[in-house]
C-alpha cells in the first residue's frame, strides 16, 4: 500500500508531457487543406511577386528589345524627373485628396451598416436588405458610370430635369469640376458599401450573447450595448481593416477614375494611376511610368508600417 501511495504521488507530481506528432504526420492529417491552399500561393507568387522584376525598369532606361537584363542603368534619373514635372503636385493633391475622401466618407459606411445590419432581429428581413446592398459589387464600373451619365447628364438625365422642373439652370455634374468629387465618392459608396460589411458582420456574429444579457439585466439601453460592447468587440477588426487601406492610399481607382475622366475635369481628375496609364501605355515611357508606380508603392508601404507602429505604441493589435 505504501509503495502504491508512493507510485501515485510520483505520477501525480510529474508533469503530463504531450507528445507532439511529427510535422511529416501533420502534413498528412491536413493534406486537403494544404492543396485548398496551392491555388492561392500560386496566384500570389505569378502576380504578385513574379511582376516584381519588373521594378529595376524603374532604374533603367528600358528597351523592349534589350529586355530587363540589357537595358541601360541610369540610377535615379526617372524619380528625378517626376519630382520636377509640373504636374506632379497637381497629381499628387488630386491623388491625396481623393484617398482621404476614401477614409474619411467612406470607410465608416461599411461600418456604420453592418452595426445597422445587427440591430435588425427579423433574418427574413435583415438576409433581404443584404442581399439589395451586395449587389451593386457585382456591376462593373462601366454600367454605374452609365447609370450615373443616365441620371446626371444635362440632356435627359432625371436629376437635371427635376432641377429644370423647379426652374432651376441645369448643373452639369459629369462636366465640372466642382462636382467631380462628389460624385465619385457617391458611386464607390453606393457599389462598395455594402459589400465592406461582410467582414464586420462575420466580426459581429463572434460577440457573446450573453454580454448583451447580461447588460440588459443592469439596465443597458441598445446605445449602452453599442458603444460598450459591439464596438469595443469590432474594434480589432477596423484597426486592421483601417492599416490594411492605408496600404492602398494612393490607389483610388483607375477604372473609376478613367471613366469619368474627361477635358473639362481633367484638372481635377487625373491622379497617378491615370497618369501612368497616359505615359506608360500611350506614350510607351515604361521605366518613366514603372517609377511613378514604384513611388506609389512606397508611400503606401510607409504609412503602413507608420500606423501600424502607431497602433502598436497603444497597445492594440496590428498586422503583425
Amino acid at each position: 500500500m505504501k509503495n502504491n501511495a508512493m507510485a501515485t504521488t510520483d505520477l501525480q507530481s510529474t508533469p503530463s508531457v504531450k507528445k507532439r506528432r511529427p510535422w511529416v504526420a501533420d502534413l498528412i492529417m491536413d493534406r486537403w487543406l494544404y492543396v485548398m491552399l496551392v491555388p492561392g500561393i500560386v496566384f500570389f507568387i505569378l502576380f504578385k511577386y513574379v511582376p516584381m522584376i519588373g521594378i529595376a525598369m524603374a532604374f533603367q532606361d528600358y528597351r523592349p528589345h534589350l529586355g530587363i537584363l540589357n537595358s541601360p542603368w541610369v540610377g535615379f534619373k526617372h524619380f528625378e524627373r517626376l519630382f520636377a514635372d509640373p504636374q506632379f503636385m497637381n497629381l499628387l493633391k488630386n491623388t491625396l485628396i481623393l484617398a482621404v475622401y476614401d477614409i474619411v466618407f467612406y470607410f465608416p459606411i461599411p461600418i456604420i451598416l453592418s452595426l445597422l445590419l445587427n440591430e435588425i432581429r427579423l433574418q427574413l428581413f435583415k438576409r433581404t436588405i443584404q442581399t439589395l446592398v451586395y449587389i451593386p459589387h457585382f456591376i462593373s464600373w462601366v454600367v454605374v458610370v452609365a447609370i450615373s451619365y443616365l441620371f446626371f447628364t444635362t440632356e435627359g438625365g432625371v436629376v437635371n430635369d427635376l432641377i429644370a422642373s423647379m426652374g432651376m439652370e441645369k448643373i452639369p455634374f459629369l462636366l465640372s469640376e466642382e462636382w467631380f468629387r462628389p460624385l465619385f465618392m457617391l458611386q464607390a459608396i453606393w457599389k462598395d458599401a455594402g459589400w465592406g460589411t461582410i467582414i464586420f458582420l462575420a466580426a459581429l456574429a463572434g460577440v457573446d450573447p450573453q454580454l448583451y444579457e447580461a447588460s440588459r439585466i443592469d439596465g443597458a439601453n441598445r446605445w449602452h450595448q453599442l458603444w460598450l460592447i459591439t464596438l469595443p468587440a469590432i474594434r480589432s477588426t477596423i484597426v486592421i481593416l483601417f492599416i490594411l487601406r492605408l496600404g492602398n492610399f494612393l490607389d483610388v481607382g483607375f477604372e473609376h477614375i478613367f471613366l469619368m475622366l474627361n477635358p473639362m475635369n481633367r484638372e481635377v481628375a487625373e491622379v497617378f494611376e491615370t497618369y501612368i496609364y497616359r505615359v506608360g501605355l500611350t506614350q510607351a515611357q515604361f521605366s518613366y511610368s514603372t517609377a511613378v508606380g514604384l513611388f506609389k508603392s512606397l508611400i503606401g508601404l510607409v504609412l503602413v508600417l507608420s500606423a501600424n507602429w502607431a497602433v502598436r505604441k497603444t497597445g492594440e493589435e496590428g498586422i503583425w
